[in-house]
Formats: structure tokens, sequence, C-alpha cells
């Protein structure tokens, strides 16, 4: 097989199983650097192994491919990563509202990423890149913001629109964590509450019904804030009235985020009961932070699939006309 698509498909799955962002980063840089060298320093063993951003493993997987082998770590992976399962719901999302790039805590560029959606076959991808107070994520002042804004634009064509958005943080007394007029020129906004999670409910909830409120939120993501499983260990889920946050949500239009992330598995079963119970629109997301994460969408769509939520209240399967008059 071609060693690029090799490097790469290992990137890809070692990203689908959140393994080290470190390691699947090798794999993407040992693929962009072989895609430019020169054919005869790809020929001559010595020379590639020496090339800057060639290790001993993505050596051993260049040399591999290029012997017409399929290369023994990418079967090893093959064989131990879940493949994406692709459920009656899972064939119906279009999108995906919630991704990063490496303008903050994602791994990968904006071009990355939106090559990545388009391989997964949507019509639309947001990116939504962390606000300036989770400055552990290189959160995008107004500033950078402003300039990525027309960089993701770029990326749209044939048929594949990426969006323009952002993960704003809720701040405590439920502000939101970038100016108002900024928000406004954004496609999607998903608000989400990254601090103070164990914060006691009565406030919890007045701080999270702020933000459902505010006219330019589309999105409340990933709504507990829980950690069940993964290397980052555990966390349990934030205390606050669920009846009456979804019921906002409901009122306002905002959609619930059905997070995809295995280790997240947010909100858990008996919220996602609430939100449909009271009304609420979905939204099945990847929160990808890296390419391979994308493929994610298939453990949202299977618990929205098994929790009996109709495929018309989840936004994720709109068309990107419909979407984006919803979030006007």
């Amino acid at each position: 097989m071609d060693p690029v698509d090799a490097l790469l498909e290992i990137a890809s799955l070692l990203e689908r199983e959140r393994a080290s962002r470190y390691r699947a980063k090798a794999f993407r840089q040992a693929a962009a650097t072989l895609q430019d060298l020169p054919d005869d320093v790809r020929d001559d063993p010595t020379r590639l192994r020496a090339a800057k951003g060639i290790g001993e493993s993505t050596f051993a997987v260049i040399r591999q491919a290029q012997a017409g082998r399929t290369p023994e770590y990418l079967v090893e992976l093959r064989g131990e990563v879940e493949p994406e399962r692709v459920s009656e719901l899972r064939a119906k999302l279009r999108g995906d509202l919630h991704a990063h790039t490496d303008w903050s805590d994602g791994t990968t560029s904006i071009p990355v990423m939106a090559a990545a959606a388009r391989a997964q076959g949507h019509e639309y991808q947001a990116i939504t890149d962390h606000s300036p107070r989770l400055r552990v994520a290189r959160g995008l002042s107004a500033e950078r913001l402003r300039e990525q804004i027309p960089l993701v634009r770029a990326e749209s064509g044939d048929g594949f629109t990426l969006l323009a958005g952002i993960e704003v943080d809720i701040l405590e007394d439920g502000a939101l964590d970038q100016e108002d007029s900024l928000l406004a020129e954004l496609d999607i906004v998903v608000a989400s509450v990254h601090s103070k999670l164990r914060m006691d409910a009565r406030p919890m909830t007045a701080r999270m019904l702020a933000a459902v409120a505010h006219p330019r939120v589309n999105v409340l993501g990933h709504c507990t804030g829980r950690l069940v499983q993964g290397d980052r260990g555990t966390r349990p889920q934030s205390e606050f009235d669920a009846a009456a946050v979804f019921a906002a949500c409901a009122e306002n239009g905002v959609a619930v985020e059905i997070n995809s992330r295995p280790e997240r598995q947010d909100p858990p079963d008996e919220l996602i009961a609430i939100a449909l119970e009271a009304g609420c629109l979905f939204s099945i997301d990847s929160d990808a932070h890296a390419p391979g994460q994308l493929s994610l969408l298939d453990h949202g769509a299977e618990r929205a699939e098994r929790a009996g939520i109709p495929a018309s209240r989840i936004v994720t399967t709109w068309g990107l006309s419909r979407l984006l008059g919803w979030a006007e």
C-alpha cells in the first residue's frame, strides 16, 4: 500500500482510540515529511531514516509499505481498534457541530480537520475552538478568533461547508466568555461549563439557565462535565436542576449535545430521558480534538438511538440550509 496512506490510517486509528496525541501526531508528521521528500530520498533507506520527522516506528511502516506489504503495526491496530458502527441513525447524520483544531487544544490544522470531515462524508462541520478563559487549552482571544473565521470559511466548497464556531465557556455568573458582537458573526455557538464543576446545584442551575437564554447560544455542550473512563480518570457529574435547564433549552431552541466521546457519555441516559420529555432538540457531536476522532459520532448515534430520540429532533440530521436557519 502507499506508505503515506498507511501512516495516515495509523494516525486515525490511534486518534479514534484516544491514544497518546503525541504518538498520533508523529505518524501525521511522518506522512507530511514523506510527501515532501524527493523520490531519490524516499528510495534510499539511509537518507530516508535520517530525514527530520521520520522515527524508528514510522520508518518501519514506510519500508514495509514500500516492500508491498501491509505494515505490521497497521495490521495490529486494525485488529485492536473498534471499527465505526454505521447504525441507521448514524447514516442519517449530515454533520457535526463540535470539533477543535491546533488553534486551541486540537492536534491538527483547520485544513486537515476539514479534509477529514469531507472524508467522513459530512455535508458540514463546525470548528469550535475554546474561548480565552480556558488558558490550559489555549483558548482564542477575540483577536485570534477574528483571524480564524475567514480561514475556516475558506475551506468550504464542492458541497461541503466548514462552519465558523466556538465552544464558549459559561462563566460562573452565566455570562459567556466572548464578545457578543463576535458571537453574532459565528455560524454555531456551543456553550459549555469547564470550571467550578462542583458548584452547588442552585447556582449551577442559575448559571446554565443564563447561558441557555443567551440569544447566540445554539448548543449546550457536555452538560454534566462528567468523565466515566479513560486516561484522564473519572469525574462525577455536575449537579443542577435538569428539568429546569432542559425546559429552558426547549423554550429557547437550544440543542442538548449528545457528546460522542466514550469517556464522557454525556448526558447520562436518565438526563437524556428528561430532555426528551421536555421537548428538546439534540445535537450529536464528536467533540473531536484530532481527525480520527470525527468517527466517534457512531457512539453518540448509538446512545441516541437506544434512548428513542427521533431523527427529526436531532439537528445534525438536518440539511445545511435548515440548520443555519435554526442557528440564526
